[in-house]
């Protein structure tokens, strides 16, 4: 964003609002009257709308005006980080103490607005006991289910028995739509 912005006799309107480094207006001039101002303050003329009618510009510092661009800019992106896809994994033989282990992380992710991926990995004979890992990850999706939404029920891919789980909203509109 930082290399359309205009400063100083680069800006090209016939008139130009300004606004003082406090905020104030100053009025509508031509801009190089403007840059004259801003000269005489140690400062540059920076257009921050261009699209206006007249384009607004301020006298500012450029560089400490480049820096709260960025600042915000990434303030923005640390904000939309959002959630993640969290998975977590099983076994048909997995102990009882691990399943509890693993069920509370589940609820923990879902709880921090995370997706999670459930697994119940298949190796061997287990591929000929399906049963057994459908049974677990019926069991889990019961135990948390006042937690998640399914957003994809259990399925089989490849070895592996999957379902995704999303945070429940606190609305409780969509909280019975994925329930059916």
């Amino acid at each position: 964003m930082a290399d359309r912005v205009r400063v100083n006799e680069r800006i090209r309107a016939r008139e130009v609002r300004v606004i003082d480094e406090e905020g104030g207006q100053l009025g509508v001039m031509q801009p190089f009257e403007a840059v004259k101002l801003a000269r005489e303050k140690g400062l540059d003329l920076v257009e921050i709308s261009p699209t206006a009618d007249p384009p607004v510009c301020k006298v500012t510092d450029y560089g400490k005006y480049l820096y709260q661009l960025n600042k915000k800019a990434h303030e923005q992106r640390k904000g939309s980080r959002g959630s993640q896809l969290k998975e977590v994994k099983f076994r048909p033989a997995t102990a009882e103490h691990d399943y509890q282990v693993r069920k509370n992380q589940i609820i923990r992710f879902l709880g921090e607005g995370h997706k999670v991926r459930a697994m119940i990995f298949h190796r061997g004979r287990e591929m000929a006991h399906q049963e057994v890992g459908r049974a677990k990850m019926t069991r889990l999706l019961g135990e948390i289910g006042e937690h998640a939404l399914i957003e994809t029920m259990p399925r089989m891919e490849g070895n592996v028995l999957v379902a995704l789980l999303a945070p429940k909203k606190a609305g409780g509109a969509k909280a019975g739509a994925g329930e059916n």
